[in-house]
């Protein structure tokens, strides 16, 4: 059994009502800082005590490039949700540093990490996590609202992002009026509606049929070419198979890490620091890139 000494975390000289540089009009994030878009270092999350403990992410050291596509796989329970909510400032690190655009952000207090949930990240989830008693389009604007947008360019905003995801003429239908899949995509243009650094999925096809998943993939090649940050959490073969590099969690830990370069080949990056080439990028799947991957379902 592992030994836990407990560390003591000291208050951080930050006070909550600190925060970086305030948002524009969409919540639109400040110059980006040279270095990845997303990186932890050391990253640990232990939940319970004594012999109930649990190490659900142990150890992770991640840079995420600015523009990447990311999948992270492995088993259920390995810890690839755990690792994306710490990334994404939704829970703290027993141990670490999350770093978010070249700023440090585990640290933080809890209403400035909430602005900056707000204005730099997206989120994507399983469950879409819509607001039912509001129409696309008022669940789209709704971020936008928040981050201190007019009505007017909010609703702009949401008009455009919207029509992005082909669901312009479906603006004013409630959630119950929707297909899964259209669900996902309004979640999509929600989690796009400030313009956030990194967008953060967690199974985002995990409810959706061939045809709907079809979809998103398309919607996320067009988020990749125009290069958004993007990390997904998936069991999905065909979404990870569409992402730039592809890292598979066992156990808290990464086991693998493999780079996708669009001909079915991977440069995988095992973490006994061994590399090498394989077909199917040591994760069980082809490689094939997102855009031979779409042309061949059609």
């Amino acid at each position: 059994m592992r030994t836990v000494v407990p560390r003591v975390r000291g208050r951080s000289s930050r006070s909550d009502t600190d925060d970086s540089p305030r948002p524009g009009p969409y919540g639109r994030r400040p110059a980006e800082a040279p270095g990845p878009a997303l990186r932890a270092v050391g990253l640990t999350r232990v939940y319970g005590q004594d012999e109930s403990m649990v190490w659900a992410v142990d150890g992770v050291d991640l840079d995420v490039p600015a523009g990447q596509t990311l999948a992270v796989t492995g088993p259920s329970g390995c810890g690839k949700s755990t690792l994306l909510q710490l990334l994404g400032g939704l829970d703290r690190p027993t141990e670490g540093e999350v770093w978010l655009g070249g700023m440090r952000i585990d640290h933080l207090g809890e209403r400035a990490l909430a602005r900056l949930r707000r204005r730099s990240v997206g989120f994507v989830f399983q469950a879409y996590h819509l607001m039912y008693e509001l129409s696309a389009a008022q669940n789209v604007e709704l971020p936008a609202l928040l981050a201190g947008a007019s009505p007017r360019a909010a609703r702009r905003r949401a008009g455009e992002l919207l029509q992005q995801v082909g669901l312009a003429g479906r603006a004013r239908h409630l959630p119950s009026e929707l297909s899964g899949g259209q669900r996902q995509r309004v979640a999509v243009a929600r989690a796009l509606a400030n313009d956030p650094l990194v967008v953060l999925a967690d199974e985002p096809t995990g409810n959706l049929d061939s045809a709907a998943t079809h979809d998103i993939l398309r919607l996320f090649d067009e988020l990749r070419a125009a290069g958004q940050t993007l990390v997904m959490v998936t069991h999905d073969e065909r979404v990870a198979a569409a992402a730039d590099r592809v890292i598979s969690m066992r156990d808290g830990t990464l086991a693998d890490d493999t780079r996708l370069d669009g001909d079915g080949r991977g440069m995988r990056h095992g973490h006994d620091g061994g590399t090498g080439l394989s077909h199917d990028g040591g994760t069980g799947f082809s490689g094939t890139g997102l855009g031979a991957l779409l042309r061949w379902e059609d």
